[in-house]
């Protein structure tokens, strides 16, 4: 009888197909399982999405909030300052500023040290070789005082002997410098132009041939003439208030307590006004507009994980879920309770502006808070930071440690781990069943292949015995 090597080859049986069909029925549970665990994944993405939006309102809520040893009214307080000109100037306040108007009048703006060599041929042009030393210092009253902690050394030799070679090497040092080559009609020149302005940072040239250039005097074989295209340093000469002052750059920082002024253009003989003045909205509104926007955002992530489309009977992950439904009650409950105390018709948000569309969602009436602010700026304030700490800490509650979301989070792994060994359990489970029906199979398959062989056998021999009896 010959041997049996794989299923259904003795007996003609599809075994093999009938093994499969019987271990895809045996597999369900595997299958439910994995759908299960599949369920259990996208609930923990959900609590993750959920804690980042709740997380996100609590940060803007806390914003709401006074600093350490701050009040509230010291947090919103800041000032604003603007110029009649903005041709001439600009300005910014920050704390320290002080209320009041003051005139401006700008004479000459800060300008940096350029210096422009004599004509060559091209870029290309052979120079001398040696050490290029570029020192940067002050020139005060003709004298030169050089800052020797400043100073560039250059050095030519036969590989950069070229008028191109010498401002790729001095560009390359990054020594405070930008050397340019511009080409005219009397040919190609070098041009030096240092990177910080005024008289602090004029350059003083020595040690190469064709480029040496004297402060003191202004001489040299580079320039700094405004004929040939150089420029002497300078600074920024304004007056506030009749007062001089000198800046060597165009931003001019403690000259006007708490103002920084941004030179643009001069102004000699028609001064213009900086009006410094106290704010107390800006600050505070763009806040609440922040906190109002975070809470939306809190308040759709909570509805689309907690959906259900009837019409598509697609279920958000936490769709039925007991925290979609104590979320959403407490962000409400926090909403309409937070109240500012005291006696005051601006009790809650909604008094201030800030309420509820039929959408849901929070929108601000900017000409009723802005009314509220002028009527009874404390009461904004204390509701303002009412609804900061109830935020804070009623959400601490849900998103912190050991809260109700990282507990949810917890279960859920530990559901995961759970499911996890029953899979171990099923796959150990489905393979001694398929071992048991693939031994089934093969005695099946034997025991066909066999009683094949015996009929193959007894009709030859029958036939055998027919053709012996037609002799």
């Amino acid at each position: 009888m010959a041997g049996v090597t794989s299923l259904g080859v003795g007996s003609g049986l599809d075994l093999a197909g009938i093994l499969k069909g019987l271990m895809q029925v045996e597999q369900q549970p595997l299958i439910n399982l994995q759908r299960k665990e599949a369920s259990y994944q996208a609930r923990i993405s959900a609590l993750g999405s959920l804690k980042g939006a709740l997380s996100a309102l609590q940060s803007s809520a806390s914003a709401l909030l006074p600093g350490s040893g701050q009040t509230a009214a010291e947090k919103y307080t800041s000032f604003l300052a603007t110029v009649a000109d903005t041709n001439v100037a600009t300005a910014s306040a920050a704390s320290g500023a002080v209320a009041g108007v003051y005139a401006l009048e700008v004479t000459s703006l800060a300008q940096s040290h350029r210096l422009v060599s004599s004509p060559f041929a091209s870029a290309n042009d052979t120079i001398a070789t040696g050490t290029l030393t570029i020192d940067f210092g002050t020139l005060v009253g003709g004298v030169y005082t050089p800052d020797s902690s400043r100073q560039l050394e250059i050095t030519i030799d036969s590989s950069n002997n070229t008028l191109a070679g010498l401002r790729d090497a001095i560009n390359a040092a990054k020594g405070g410098v930008t050397a340019t080559i511009i080409t005219g009609t009397a040919g190609a020149r070098l041009v030096l132009t240092s990177d910080r302005s005024g008289t602090d940072n004029v350059m003083q040239l020595s040690g190469l041939t064709g480029f040496d250039f004297d402060p003191q005097t202004a001489t040299g074989s580079m320039s700094q003439d405004a004929a040939q295209g150089g420029r002497a340093a300078q600074n920024a000469a304004l007056t506030l208030n009749g007062i001089a002052i000198t800046s060597s750059t165009n931003t001019v920082s403690g000259a006007l307590d708490g103002v920084t002024l941004t030179l643009k253009a001069t102004n000699a003989g028609n001064p213009t006004n900086i009006t410094v003045k106290k704010d107390t909205t800006t600050a505070l509104k763009a806040n609440l507009n922040a906190f109002v926007k975070s809470l939306n955002e809190a308040v759709s992530t909570i509805a689309n994980l907690g959906a259900y489309n009837p019409e598509t009977k697609e279920s958000g992950p936490l769709q039925g879920q007991a925290v979609i439904r104590t979320t959403q009650a407490q962000l409400r409950n926090l909403v309409f309770n937070t109240t500012a105390g005291g006696n005051t018709q601006f009790q809650r948000l909604a008094d201030i502006g800030i309420a509820f569309n039929k959408e849901g969602q929070l929108t601000v009436d900017g000409a009723k808070l802005d009314r509220a602010l002028e009527n009874d700026y404390d009461a904004v304030l204390r509701l303002t930071t009412n609804i900061g700490e109830a935020f804070k800490s009623s959400l601490d509650s849900v998103v912190g440690t050991g809260g109700t979301l990282n507990n949810l989070t917890d279960s859920v792994n530990r559901m995961i781990k759970d499911l996890d060994s029953q899979r171990t359990i099923l796959n150990q489970r489905l393979a001694s069943i398929e071992e048991r029906y693939r031994k089934q199979f093969t005695a099946l398959d034997t025991l066909v292949a066999g009683m094949k062989d015996t009929s193959n056998y007894l009709a030859q021999q029958l036939a055998s015995l027919q053709s012996w009896s037609n002799r």
